[in-house]
């Protein structure tokens, strides 16, 4: 009898056929939908092998729920919606998808820090309404790139490809990683620095850390306050690790000059947040990898992973 696959979103048929030779695949019919909890719950009784999004809380009790589960193959790099360490009790192995989405990532991050600086959609939407007059000295201006300060906090691949873009612009960069990456230094032209004189000196912040307990709300009030009053923050890793609250009022206050955020604590965001109010913010709806190459390089690494594991032979991803 063939192991149950349950595939909590839709994917391409070209994707899944090769789980479907092998497997019984089960999988949510909708693509902009997220399966609702209690079907998870249902689906994941049967199920040896579960391929889930970002969007899908692997916690203990969907693990209780499946007691055949062998793998849980996250179709994202960051893992924070799965309870991993209680996967490792019940030995269950959870993968990732890293480096497919790398570069992707790092165009997406340098274009919200283009765009933010420059004021794009704020300048869309002055022209689009009809407040295109006339022309002034001082109307939409923005922050210049080139020549600039960027300061990327968190040192891996995403950040080290924004690097080399940064590099393009003539910038000065700045890092701030938990461990020195040397190599990587003389290959982008940045220089390690602590986070608090990252914080102090960059024009630019660039978030890029992947998400733990440790770095939840790593910049916070005390940090925004560090930060010059002309500097962009930008975020294209977790909302965790900023501190939205804070952000808000530092931004109403003027504390920093502007937010380009593609990531939040709560997704999808609810539109009744307070920092959708305010002019000095570009936000996205966490669009980082959402190019269609990689969504599918992603989601044919998601499928290898799960199918490897099952079938006990090839490269496999693992997280724990």
């Amino acid at each position: 009898m063939k192991e149950t696959i349950y595939i909590t979103r839709k994917l391409p048929s070209s994707t899944v056929k090769k789980l479907e030779e092998n497997f019984n695949v089960i999988m949510w019919e909708q693509e902009e939908e997220a399966v609702p909890r209690q079907v998870l719950l249902e689906r994941v009784s049967d199920a040896h092998g579960l391929l889930c999004m970002l969007t899908e809380t692997i916690d203990e009790e969907v693990m209780d729920a499946a007691p055949n589960l062998k793998v849980i193959s996250n179709m994202a790099v960051g893992y924070n919606n799965v309870d991993v360490e209680t996967a490792s009790k019940k030995g269950i192995i959870v993968t990732n998808t890293p480096g497919v989405l790398t570069e992707t990532t790092a165009d997406l991050t340098f274009a919200l820090m283009m765009a933010t600086a420059r004021r794009l959609v704020e300048a869309s939407d002055y022209l689009r309404k009809g407040k295109w007059e006339t022309w002034s000295p001082l109307q939409l201006t923005g922050m210049d790139i080139h020549g600039a300060t960027l300061g990327i906090v968190g040192f891996g691949r995403i950040g080290q490809a924004v690097a080399k873009r940064a590099a393009g612009f003539g910038m000065n960069i700045l890092y701030y990683n938990r461990s020195r990456k040397p190599s990587a230094e003389g290959e982008t032209g940045a220089r390690f620095a602590e986070l608090n004189e990252v914080l102090k000196e960059s024009d630019f912040i660039s978030i890029l850390l992947p998400y733990s307990e440790k770095v939840h709300h790593l910049i916070s009030a005390k940090e925004l306050a560090l930060m010059k009053k002309t500097a962009i923050l930008i975020n294209t890793a977790r909302g965790g690790i900023v501190d939205e609250s804070a952000l808000y009022i530092a931004l109403k206050n003027e504390t920093i000059w502007a937010a380009g955020l593609d990531v939040f604590e709560k997704e999808p965001m609810d539109l009744s947040h307070p920092l959708l109010t305010l002019p000095n913010v570009v936000t996205l709806p966490h669009i980082g990898s959402a190019s269609i190459a990689t969504r599918m390089k992603m989601a044919e690494l998601a499928v290898d992973n799960l199918h490897n594991v099952l079938v006990g032979s090839g490269d496999v991803k693992r997280v724990n």
